[in-house]
């Protein structure tokens, strides 16, 4: 089969042999191509077909002076190889580099040895499924290969280059679960599934570490290694649903590479000795920006881009060319001979649309920047048990997880270790009250604490150290003799417990978030519109969400992500790929420890006499006063809240005592075994608990118990007569949480607690950190120090953006001003404000390509940076 030049023979033309599957000739880029080289009229486009291919020998295949020959499925590329030894046709690409291709392990040793970065990976071969290796162990949040840990979250790649499952394993401080990627089906790249925890075994894998790039993907292109054309798209890693234009393609933006990654590009060209191939690379900003290449694809063409046609059949004009045919000039024509019937504006875009959405805006000023301080949304309170223990069973498992020091502490977060723990709580709690006359208050207080433990540990049936953590911290020891028979060793005899919980995002703190996300994105940007999402995906938008690392924070920042960029499904992938951790900017409360504890005992005192401070000269500022805020009657409302939280309490107490009722029945049939994989984020369990009147928060009678008993024993010690202000703050947490999500419950008197401790915790919480503007202007500065100089660096880096873009050709004149600015943002980094962020003063900047971007600037940037904290 072949196609004729214009019925004249192709007498004197180069024949150019596409040896290659139809359903590749017949791909739209390939068909562009080819009909572009046809139109110069100098070669004869001889296509084999696949009855050739796969049928006929290869002395009977078509002459051709340069073959065109890739591998695809079904592809015979020994036939293909030894056509060329027979012919000796000048090859595009080269046929024996294609098998490298298909083993992604091959690649990557490829890549390294010419220099090209790629991720941190290893390898594991099993020769039959399910093989057991001895190399290979797998743990609740990390693989260990080789003795290399590979840490949640990784990606687990086939090595068979043909297999295009991949998938990503999260963290259970993430929530856990894996995300399944793979060719497009519909709208859909991938898919989340909250139960899988366990990597696959079936077969051969390479696993590397996840690079997070921001929710978007780069493609590249090459045509030769002097010639490299890169298009962004959405990440399936996010929620893998496709961005698709009206013509049902998906939507994809031309952009610049940085010199570094021109040169990779190049690199990948010489390695594989592919003149015209694609790869994927990851832009990542860990510390500082990098360029890594991942899956590196044979022949591979942009499928919607007629400038990029353009370029492709130019250069392979030349290859041609001055490969046999020299004494023909091989200068680009300065006027194409084809007839380009490009519209003149790409196919996915409306004209005019893109210029509202993405240009500047008609007004004279244009958004720039967009910087954020976010708190996170509803939550439950948050619960510490503490509990002395002295059962060998949690003193062995101490010293499991703290490497058998006996003098160290040991921090249970993992599934694993909450396991563990769990089952030897299980059996250390009495099956039910003995109601013995000779327990003391302590043992019964001991065997509630030891019921509260298993209870928080089973809640909900799922494990994430996001919401749960363990200290076992040992407080005293005894010397015994070593089992060896010489000398003696120190083992722990008695350690303190605490158990931290709660603290977890509702299912109506995701929605806040996530709804407070929209209302952002189509108030903060209302010159972009739906544009921002084309934004993000083009590097115009210049995103980056950080968090502190509590869990309701983390939750709220990947939430309110979701609604701004208009994401779908489960928030673990977008938590992972959108949101960086921070504590050090975000979590800075020790900072100022000593002077928020000066802060509250002042407080403490002047609520309890309930007398405010008013010096006459500050008669006419009453916001400057001491304690400004607090209630004139504090003292008897204090009265008040300590006999209305023991009311709530002794009704709470009955619900727990027909809960553990309940339990007592069934304490003689066996343990179910604990379901460590059901979903963190599973929003059904929460519906499915308002539907059958139950608390939404998943909590059980017994820890809502708990929780009140923890409360008005902390907040009022009877035997002291003294009252404890600091818990003022959590009784108004707990009662406004009670009232959204256990109205049901129908507490006598929790509405007239809340009106109580509403008037004391607004006098209370205003003055916490700091009762006069001079203290909380001391403490604020502390606590907020790190944070409001990375805000200071945001502001500058962005003037400094405008500044350099509009004067970039003129003089350079440096006023004084310039330059005490100058002095005072390098004081701000020398003293340490960025050096807790990721976000360096030195950025890699990523932009549109101005040829494909159809923009009216395409340097034109909106930095947004958000910042999500509990303080």
């Amino acid at each position: 089969m072949e196609r004729q030049d214009d019925g004249s023979g192709g007498g004197g033309k180069i024949r150019i042999g596409v040896c290659v599957m139809e359903k590749k000739v017949s791909c739209s880029p390939m068909e562009q191509i080819l009909e572009r080289l046809h139109a110069f009229g100098e070669f004869e486009i001889i296509i084999f077909g696949d009855k050739v291919i796969l049928e006929d020998p290869v002395e009977s295949w078509p002459l051709c002076d340069c073959l065109i020959a890739f591998y695809s499925a079904g592809y015979p590329l020994e036939k293909a190889e030894r056509y060329a030894v027979l012919r000796r046709p000048f090859l595009v690409n080269e046929l024996d580099p294609q098998y490298l291709l298909h083993d992604r392990s091959k690649v990557y040793e490829h890549l390294k040895l010419f220099g090209v970065p790629v991720p941190t990976y290893a390898v594991v071969r099993r020769l039959h499924p399910n093989q057991e290796l001895n190399y290979f162990t797998e743990h609740d949040d990390f693989i260990e290969i080789h003795g290399k840990r590979f840490w949640k979250p990784f990606v687990e790649k086939p090595i068979d280059g043909d297999d295009h499952n991949i998938m990503i394993y999260y963290p259970s401080y993430a929530g856990g679960g894996m995300k399944e990627l793979f060719r497009k089906v519909g709208n859909r790249s991938s898919e989340f599934y909250p139960d899988v925890r366990k990597v696959r075994r079936d077969g051969s894998y390479i696993y590397e570490e996840f690079m997070p790039t921001g929710g978007t993907d780069v493609k590249v292109y090459t045509v030769g290694p002097g010639y490299a054309h890169a298009e962004a798209r959405k990440s399936p890693v996010v929620d893998g649903v496709v961005m698709r234009n009206s013509d049902g393609k998906e939507v994809r933006y031309p952009v610049l590479l940085t010199p570094t990654e021109k040169q990779i590009a190049w690199n990948v060209c010489q390695a594989f000795r592919q003149a015209v191939c694609g790869f994927d690379l990851l832009r990542c900003d860990l510390g500082e920006a990098r360029s890594y290449v991942c899956d590196v694809n044979g022949w591979s063409f942009v499928k919607s881009s007629y400038k990029y046609y353009d370029d492709a059949a130019c250069i392979l004009r030349k290859m041609f060319l001055d490969e046999k045919a020299p004494h023909i000039s091989s200068t680009t024509p300065a006027n194409l001979p084809w007839k380009i019937r490009e519209p003149t504006q790409p196919p996915d875009v409306v004209r005019g649309r893109e210029r509202r959405t993405v240009g500047i805006p008609t007004q004279s000023e244009e958004l720039r920047c967009v910087i954020a301080v976010i708190r996170h949304g509803d939550r439950t309170p948050k619960q510490k048990v503490k509990l002395k223990v002295t059962q060998e069973k949690l003193l062995k498992l101490m010293l499991k997880y703290n490497g058998g020091k006996p003098h160290t502490e040991a921090k249970l977060k993992s599934a694993l270790q909450l396991q563990d723990l769990l089952d030897a709580t299980r059996i250390l709690v009495p099956r039910a009250r003995s109601g013995r006359e000779s327990d003391s208050d302590a043992e019964v207080e001991h065997a509630e604490k030891l019921r509260q433990v298993r209870a928080v540990l089973e809640e909900g049936g799922y494990f994430s150290g996001i919401y749960r953590k363990v200290q076992l911290k040992p407080s005293n020891w005894v010397h015994v003799p070593k089992s060896s028979g010489e000398g003696v060793q120190e083992l722990p005899i008695e350690a303190l417990m605490i158990l931290k919980y709660g603290g977890v995002l509702t299912h109506a703190g995701r929605k806040q978030a996530e709804e407070l996300g929209r209302y952002f994105r189509n108030n903060m940007y209302p010159s972009e519109g739906p544009g921002l999402l084309r934004l993000h995906s083009t590097y115009r938008h210049d995103l980056k969400i950080y968090s502190s690392d509590e869990g309701r924070v983390q939750m709220s920042a990947a939430a309110f992500a979701k609604g701004l960029l208009d994401l779908e499904g489960e928030l673990t992938p977008i938590l992972v790929s959108l949101v960086s951790k921070d504590s050090s900017m975000l979590d800075g409360l020790q900072d100022g420890t000593i002077e928020i504890n000066e802060a509250k005992a002042r407080l403490h005192d002047i609520i309890i006499s309930s007398k405010v401070a008013n010096g006459s000269e500050r008669a006419g500022f009453p916001w400057m006063v001491d304690g400004a805020g607090v209630s004139t009657d504090a003292a008897q409302l204090l009265t008040d809240l300590a006999k209305l939280t023991k009311e709530i309490t002794a009704q709470v107490k009955l619900l727990s005592d027909d809960e553990n009722e309940e339990v007592a029945t069934d304490s003689d049939s066996p343990n179910q075994p604990y379901d460590q994989a059901k979903a963190l984020w599973r929003t059904a369990i929460d519906m499915d608990r308002i539907a059958a009147g139950l608390p939404c928060g998943s909590e059980s009678f017994l820890l809502m118990f708990a929780r009140w008993k923890k409360l008005e024993r902390e907040f009022y010690n009877e035997r002291k007569k003294r009252f404890d202000i600091t818990q003022i703050p959590d009784i108004y947490d707990s009662c406004k949480y009670d009232l959204l999500h256990n109205s049901h419950l129908n507490l006598n008197g929790l509405h007239d607690l809340f009106k109580v401790t509403k008037l004391l915790a607004d006098g209370v919480i205003p003055n916490e950190y700091g009762i006069n503007p001079k203290q909380k202007l001391k403490i604020g500065s502390k606590i907020a120090r790190r944070l409001l100089g990375k805000i200071l660096i945001d502001l500058h880096n962005t003037k400094r953006e405008i500044t350099a873009s509009s004067t970039c050709h003129e003089p350079k004149i440096t006023s004084s001003t310039d330059r005490k600015e100058r002095s005072y943002y390098d004081s701000v980094r020398n003293k340490g404000f960025e050096r807790s962020s990721t976000d360096s003063h030195k950025e890699t900047k990523y932009c549109l390509d101005p040829k494909y971007a159809n923009v009216v600037e395409p340097e034109r940037r909106v930095r947004t940076r958000l910042y999500f904290t509990s303080v």
